[in-house]
């Protein structure tokens, strides 16, 4: 076995070579990309991204990052595709193929299958002078010095600068596209990441209780209500209007100072209630509660009344 400083030395020098290659990639970039970024933002049709092996991984991680930014896409396995699965190319469909070598025999006999359909064909490549970039319409040049394997066998850094190129393409197809969190949104419902770009304060504050008690209502009835919504506080309101919040915190401070019966809801009421409109995003709330260090918030709807949301709700859904 290895000692810990030679362990962290080879760690060291695999990141700092696929580091060095990343950066070459940018000296790599051509014309050719920007035609290919102005072709798939006017297609009509999918982005069908095929490989073998390591880069066929590279191919579904692509495709997932495409779909997930609005590029619609699918993934072909280079094998599959010479035995039946050609039939999910569709006409107006733009093919990026990747290969490291650009040279294995799968990809030779692929290559001019895909031209004979008429779709463009793109080669994500590390050899541009291989078949593959031969055939292609388009070159995406991601050619690595060496691998970080120390045999350079080892599909390393080959296949983090295709997955990067890949990272490349979908950021500048979003950008054109002007994809924003809410366009995000939509197409990652599930998980706490969707829920902090879509869910919104009304949806949580609605599963609670709305404790209120009008202004002139006495402290016995302040208690219970806050005690029986169960919520640690109660809104103060004057016929419809919010005019003020009573918390749990706000009674034990009561209590410690000595407290008379005849006290009212006014008299001990916060006349400056941090609110939250129902529509704003959860995670706002989440936001607000940190930095006013406090576990619950006003929601209104306009200049009404509408609810609680609190730190709980957050933490149940995930949000924080």
């Amino acid at each position: 076995m290895k000692t810990e400083k030679e362990i962290l030395d080879i760690a060291k020098r695999a990141l700092q070579n696929e580091a060095d290659a990343l950066l070459q990639l940018q000296n790599q970039l051509n014309t050719d990309f920007y035609k290919i970024v102005q072709l798939l933002y006017e297609s009509k049709g999918r982005v069908v991204v095929t490989g073998i092996g390591k880069s066929a991984i590279i191919a579904n991680k692509m495709v997932a990052t495409f779909n997930s930014t609005g590029t619609p896409s699918l993934f072909m396995h280079a094998a599959d595709a010479i035995h039946g699965d050609l039939g999910m190319i569709q006409q107006h469909d733009v093919i990026i193929c990747i290969s490291k070598s650009g040279n294995t025999p799968e990809i030779k006999v692929l290559a001019p299958l895909l031209k004979q359909s008429g779709n463009t064909l793109i080669a994500m490549v590390g050899n541009i002078d291989s078949y593959l970039a031969k055939q292609a319409d388009y070159i995406l040049d991601t050619t690595v010095e060496s691998e970080a394997c120390p045999n350079n066998l080892a599909p390393t850094t080959s296949t983090t600068a295709q997955l990067a190129m890949g990272d490349a393409l979908a950021v500048c197809l979003l950008e054109t596209r002007e994809f924003k969190a809410e366009d995000f949104a939509k197409y990652h419902p599930g998980g706490a990441l969707g829920k902090k770009l879509y869910l919104k304060v009304g949806d949580l504050s609605m599963q609670n209780e709305k404790p209120s008690v009008d202004l002139n209502e006495n402290l016995s009835n302040v208690i219970l209500e806050i005690t029986s919504k169960r919520l640690g506080m109660t809104s103060v309101l004057n016929g419809n209007e919010l005019v003020g919040v009573i918390t749990d915190g706000d009674l034990r401070r009561l209590i410690a100072k000595g407290f008379r019966n005849d006290l009212l809801a006014k008299d001990i009421m916060g006349s400056n209630p941090k609110t939250i409109q129902k529509d704003e995003l959860a995670v706002l709330a989440l936001e607000m509660m940190k930095n006013n260090n406090i576990t619950q918030l006003i929601v209104m709807d306009g200049n009404s009344y509408e609810g609680v949301i609190h730190l709980h709700d957050l933490i149940r859904e995930g949000i924080l």
